[in-house]
């Protein structure tokens, strides 16, 4: 990150004594109240200081995802379901929407965590970003805007398999590179971002050049098939991405042709999408496990498959979410990407054994001893 001599120096002010305020500061440099103001916006602005008191960000590498927020409604029978008639069950309201569980997943493993995602200006809006900003996200950057928040309703079947689900997403569906804008500091001075599928095409390509042009590296998950085939046009040898998180169904919707589920076909599938600047390809797929492929400076590709930890499936919402982020988390920290992957699996193993869309209790030292413990009993 690129600060100025004086922001340097209130940085290390603030280090001493967080409690200084713009006078205090002003005071000790020798400065005006009105300049180190300025000083201090453009601190916000890069994601050093966080939120308002002028808490610093700690000295680990930041995260900014951009992406959808949404209410989630899940529905549980008691029974195997039957459709096409009421079904005793339950169901709770909780928060959701594919960006934002990635950045609350992010923030409990302990990457520091910048949510920008389109909310309403209503109860579900209110709710969302008071639940986002206690699981540790810094939510500053939020855009808000007319449209109603996102809802997402799913039906699960009694053995947690998801039946079906119905989305409101107009709120992502509607956001525009100029709501994007006062993220523009934020994203240049971050050390990795992340986008997720759900935003439209325009801010997608926005995103990805401002990161180029900025030498952010970025983390790319699809979310579905249909959101692969509308972000396959984004991706270009002229818009490097470091990593692309799809399963294989959006693998193929990337490449547009059908990839047979066989190792093999996987690999072939990711090496041309190799092709379009993405140098990790991290392909799920379900109770196979996943495969990696990864391509080095020299354009030689390593392929490596890794086995679906052992897991008892609760509820499978959210699951994919936790491997991104831990994935990411993983990568980080300075783990290889063979070794991120698995970590990224471990998470989702542990996600899909909970009833929550993010396990409250997830950690990276709760996911490391996890690994540790399927390794010893391998």
């Amino acid at each position: 990150m690129t600060l100025t001599q004086r922001e340097r120096e209130i940085v290390d002010l603030l280090r001493l004594d967080p409690l200084l305020d713009a006078a205090a500061l002003a005071e000790r440099l020798g400065a005006t109240k009105a300049s180190v103001a300025v000083h201090l916006s453009h601190l916000a602005k890069k994601g050093v200081i966080l939120g308002r008191g002028y808490l610093l960000r700690p000295d680990r590498r930041s995260v900014v995802v951009v992406g959808g927020a949404n209410m989630d409604i899940k529905a549980h029978p008691r029974e195997p379901a039957v459709l096409r008639t009421s079904n005793p069950g339950a169901a709770v309201t909780t928060p959701g929407g594919v960006g934002r569980n990635i950045a609350e997943n992010l923030a409990r493993l302990g990457s520091p965590t910048h949510l920008v995602a389109p909310v309403g200006r209503d109860a579900f809006g209110e709710d969302l970003v008071a639940a986002t900003r206690a699981a540790g996200v810094v939510v500053d950057h939020v855009v808000t805007t007319d449209d109603p928040t996102g809802t997402y309703l799913a039906v699960m079947d009694s053995d947690g398999e998801l039946l079906v689900a119905v989305s409101n997403m107009s709120c992502t569906d509607n956001l525009t590179v100029r709501q994007l804008a006062g993220a523009r500091d934020l994203i240049a001075h971050c050390d990795l971002l992340v986008i997720e599928g759900n935003i439209p095409p325009a801010p997608v390509v926005w995103l990805l050049d401002y990161a180029t042009a900025t030498g952010v590296d970025v983390v790319i998950d699809p979310v579905s098939v249909a959101k692969a085939a509308a972000l396959a046009p984004a991706l270009t040898p002229e818009r490097p991405v470091l990593a692309l998180t799809p399963n294989q169904d959006e693998l193929a919707a990337i490449v547009g042709r059908t990839v047979p589920h066989t190792a093999a076909s996987v690999a072939k599938a990711a090496r041309e999408v190799h092709g379009l600047g993405v140098q990790h390809v991290w392909v799920r797929r379900g109770v196979a496990g996943s495969t990696l492929s990864s391509r080095d400076e020299q354009g030689r590709v390593t392929v490596t498959h890794l086995p679906a930890p052992r897991t008892e499936v609760v509820d499978v919402t959210g699951a994919g979410d936790a491997m991104t982020a831990a994935f990411v988390h993983a990568l980080l920290r300075g783990d290889s990407p063979q070794d991120a992957a698995a970590f990224g699996q471990m998470a989702a193993a542990l996600t899909v054994a909970s009833p929550e869309t993010v396990r409250p209790d997830i950690s990276a030292r709760l996911v490391d001893a996890e690994l540790r413990a399927a390794k010893e009993n391998a």
